[in-house]
This record gives structure tokens, C-alpha cells and sequence, in this order.
């Protein structure tokens, strides 16, 4: 089911049964008069829930999604479980408060770029992203790995139940959650200090992290609480980026097409049967074609890197891992000689 399918079941009672008559259902439809220091979420997300008191304390989150679309980690089981932890942290304190925030409310209309806009023209949530990017630039602190927020769990080598999402299916060996001991059937507790019932309380946790260094972590291992630290290490944030509305405008679009060489053409070239390559067709972009770029060039990748896949597969790893206006190197062959080209990504 798509997003707006599963909203429509979410405000449905008898999809997620008795606990969702505790809770009083709130349907927010515009971004623009929140405060973002309250309903701070993934922008890029179609759909999100917060699960919180009357005081505004949040005792969750609900909501995910990865490059693959974006359903497959959302599950009205998976969401009833989030509800049922909410419950019980409300049961036990009411009229919890949340922390203290020391800024006046944030509102996305305040932005300098969302007051360039024509008057009355809707906000979307994920221009929170780019209005926050611009106003970065314009006081010269942005900075590139700024644009992966809300890193998966399986970042750090965690796959999550999505019918339970505090749940462990699996742990990717030698990854951060291996080597802290995390083991498939566990429960994830907290992460980063924040509890956990979704896969959105996992990625919030992860996203408050720093950018390398260790991040706490707790899980429940045959009724017993076990206390650790994932180690992570620099570009521990990065996956594919891709799907996100807010970076259409500069994720570059490489113009190299062709079909990939056969294996005995690369073994030719001297190059592993996996090794990128693949001849350039005879349309060329204006662009590569000033560039240098010429039809029947045979690509075998970008800035010397030694890549393993398909030409359909290079074009995802330069939008995954490069940004407009970044100066890069084409590595080509041409007439059996290498050649690199100087190229500014578009």
C-alpha cells in the first residue's frame, strides 16, 4: 500500500483495535505554523506520526522509508506496537513534561527563502530542508554531510522487524551493532538515550548522533537489560539519498549512456568480468560533449575509483555520492588509451 492508503487506514479504529480509542487523533495538514523544535521529524517522509501527552511530551514516533518506495517499512502492526509503548509510558506518568526547549517556537514560514515566496503558496514539508540549506549557504555554514538526516538502522548493521520495530531480524557481521554484541532477537530498548518502539525512534536516535565517535544503545536479551556503545566511523550517516524531494535540485544527472561491455571485452581491456565499463552511445550531451567526451568512448568510471557494476549502476553511485557544481574526473578509454576528462557535475 502506498502512503496516502495507509493514512487513510491509520484513522480507521478497528485496523489497530481498542488502543487507538486512547488516544485523541489529530490530523495536521500543513507544515507552516508548527514548531519545528516540537515536530522535528525526516521532512522527506509522506507520512509521519508523533505519539505525545497534552504537555507535548513525545513518547514516540512513527514513520520511515529507504530508496526502495515508500511503504515498506510502514505496517499497522508495527504502528499499533508504537501506540501500546506510548500507552504505557503515559500510564506511568500522565502529565509528563518535555524537556525544556530554550529557543522560541521554529516556523517554517520564517525561513528567509519561505518569505521570497509568493504569498499564499503552500509549504510542503520537505522545503523545511531546503529553506534550512539555504539559509546554511547564505551565512557560509553549510556543509555536505549535512544531507544525510535519519540514518537507517541498518547503518550501523541493524535489521528491524517492521511489524515490531524495537525488534532485531538480523545483524550485518563485522558492523557497529556486532561488535557491541547485538544479537538477531534481541529488543532495542534505547538508542542514543531516546526509547525505542519504531524504526522511527531508531532513526531519530541515530540522527541526534554525532558524526562519528559511539552512540549508547540498551536491548533486552532473555529478560535481562544489556548496556552498550555502537562505534561508528566517519560517513557512518551515508545511504542512498536519492528518493528525497528536498535534493532534487542538486542531485546531478550524468548523461553517459551505452550498454555494458561483454566479458570478453573487458578481458581485453584487462579488466575483471565485474569491473565497471561500458561504451558511451553516439548521442553525447552538449555538456560531456565540450567536456571531451566523444560517442564510442568506453566509460570505466569516475575520480580513479575502482567500481564494480553495471552502467545503470554508475549513474545511482554519482547521484548517491556527488552533489551539482562538484569537479570530478570521467575515466575513459579511447582507442585503447586511458583519457581523463575534467568534468563539473549538472
Amino acid at each position: 500500500m502506498d502512503c496516502r492508503k495507509f493514512d487513510e487506514q491509520v484513522v480507521r479504529l478497528e485496523q489497530i483495535g481498542e488502543v487507538a480509542r486512547e488516544f485523541v487523533l489529530v490530523r495536521l495538514l500543513r507544515i507552516a505554523g508548527a514548531d519545528l523544535n516540537l515536530f522535528e521529524f525526516d521532512y522527506d517522509l509522506t507520512w509521519a506520526g508523533f505519539l505525545m501527552n497534552a504537555e507535548e511530551k513525545v513518547y514516540g514516533r512513527y514513520g520511515s522509508r529507504d530508496a526502495s518506495g515508500p511503504d515498506g517499512r510502514l505496517s499497522l502492526a508495527g504502528l499499533r506496537l508504537a501506540m501500546e509503548r506510548a500507552l504505557d509510558a503515559h500510564r506511568r506518568d500522565p502529565k509528563a513534561k518535555p524537556p525544556r526547549r530554550l529557543s522560541e517556537p521554529l516556523l517554517v514560514e520564517n525561513y528567509p527563502a519561505a518569505q521570497r515566496r509568493r504569498r499564499q503558496e503552500c509549504i510542503h514539508c520537505h522545503q523545511v530542508y531546503e529553506f534550512r540549506r539555504d539559509q546554511l549557504q547564505s551565512q557560509g555554514k553549510w556543509r555536505k554531510d549535512q544531507i544525510w538526516v535519519y540514518p537507517l538502522p541498518e547503518n550501523v548493521g541493524l535489521t528491524l522487524n517492521v511489524d515490531r520495530g524495537n525488534h532485531v531480524r538480523s545483524v550485518a557481521p563485522a558492523s557497529a551493532a556486532d561488535r557491541t554484541g547485538v544479537r538477531a532477537g534481541d529488543v532495542l530498548q534505547s538508542v542514543n538515550g531516546f526509547q525505542v518502539a519504531s524504526i522511527a525512534d531508531v532513526q531519530f536516535g541515530l540522527h541526534r548522533a554525532l558524526p562519528d565517535g559511539t552512540i549508547p544503545i540498551t536491548w533486552l536479551r532473555e529478560g535481562k537489560t544489556i548496556t552498550g556503545a555502537l562505534d561508528v566511523k566517519p560517513e557512518w550517516r551515508r545511504t542512498n539519498i536519492t528518493w528525497r524531494p528536498s535534493l532534487l535540485d542538486i542531485l546531478p544527472s550524468l548523461g553517459l549512456f551505452g550498454e555494458d561491455l561483454t566479458g570478453e571485452e573487458k578481458k581485453a581491456l584487462g579488466l575483471t568480468e565485474k569491473r565497471l565499463a561500458f561504451r558511451q552511445e553516439k548521442r553525447v550531451p552538449k555538456d560531456l560533449r565540450m567536456a571531451g567526451v566523444q560517442a564510442g568512448d568506453i566509460i570505466l568510471g569516475i575520480d580513479n575509483q575502482l567500481l564494480e557494476m553495471t552502467m545503470e549502476g554508475f549513474l545511482g553511485h554519482v547521484r548517491r555520492n556527488y552533489l551539482v557544481g562538484e569537479e570530478v574526473t570521467l575515466n575513459l578509454v579511447r582507442n585503447g588509451q586511458g583519457i581523463d576528462v575534467p568534468f563539473t557535475l549538472r
